[in-house]
């Protein structure tokens, strides 16, 4: 197992921003803004399964988890606290935040249960950014015209999404998993992560008065479905969490590693 690093990044985000701060595009800026809005719960509900399912483990069994569970941790805290800052500021321009309430509603629905469920929950979710992080990564003109020190949020996160995206998938494993719960996780977190997304991002331009404009919508038509779209990019890469011998591994992480080590001077290590 690789050994994962905590990265502290060098951008202020006290900052304000424009409200249409993705190269003055309603749609791109609304749906990055959604995304953001999931993360300080749904990375906490991540630290807290992964780090609860490793203390279950035989003594035996979970060293070699250990060092990759501290750089887990600590990247996932990180990605909590810059966005809870990056979310501050969309407060503080009139975004109500509806997705985080429903994200806390399901986790305590799951008190009681078999730690595995959430450590299947939290592989799947953490396959599902590892796509979008790749597709950020391969497309970053999704973010043209971005302010640098947003553009730099981002792409830093995508490329720690795609480095830590084994450690609940190894973690659900040698807990015992099972192959089919894992996929039918996999297709419950999908239905919900779609919903959720399209419902705040359209609360988001909803917000912005930009929900019926033609240029929002052709937009999310080229973003979604276009030659470099989402949908068609990323649907293979889901469909393969389907497969028996299916392991995160499996689909790189160069883009990633190359990211960092060109954009070295815009974060510090940490541990």
């Amino acid at each position: 197992m690789t050994e994962l690093v905590v990265r502290r990044l060098l951008i202020d985000l006290n900052e304000p921003f424009e409200r249409h701060w993705n190269g003055g595009d309603a749609f791109r800026t609304a749906y990055f803004n959604a995304l953001s809005m999931s993360f300080p719960a749904g990375e906490q509900f991540f630290i807290d399964s992964v780090r609860g399912a490793v203390r279950r483990l035989p003594k035996t069994a979970d060293a070699p988890f250990e060092a990759q569970l501290k750089g887990f941790v600590g990247q996932e805290a990180t990605h909590r606290r810059i966005h809870a800052l990056f979310n501050g500021q969309l407060m503080r321009q009139g975004y109500v935040n509806g997705w985080e309430a429903r994200i806390v509603q399901r986790i305590k629905r799951l008190a009681g249960a078999d730690p595995r469920h959430a450590v299947a929950i939290t592989a799947a979710t953490e396959h599902i950014t590892a796509v979008l992080a790749e597709h950020l990564l391969s497309h970053p003109q999704t973010l043209a015209g971005a302010e640098q020190r947003l553009r730099i949020l981002w792409l830093w996160h995508a490329a720690e999404e795609s480095e830590h995206r084994s450690t609940a998938f190894d973690v659900y494993r040698a807990l015992g998993g099972d192959e089919t719960w894992r996929r039918r996780w996999m297709r419950t977190v999908t239905v919900f992560f779609v919903i959720d997304m399209l419902r705040q991002t359209l609360r988001n331009l909803r917000h912005d008065g930009a929900l019926l404009c033609f240029r929002t919508w052709r937009s999310a038509a080229s973003f979604f479905f276009g030659r470099e779209g989402l949908v068609r990019h990323a649907y293979k890469p889901w469909r393969a969490y389907f497969s028996p011998g299916f392991h995160p591994t499996q689909q790189g992480g160069e883009l990633a590693s190359q990211w960092l080590r060109d954009n070295s001077t815009q974060y510090v290590a940490v541990n």
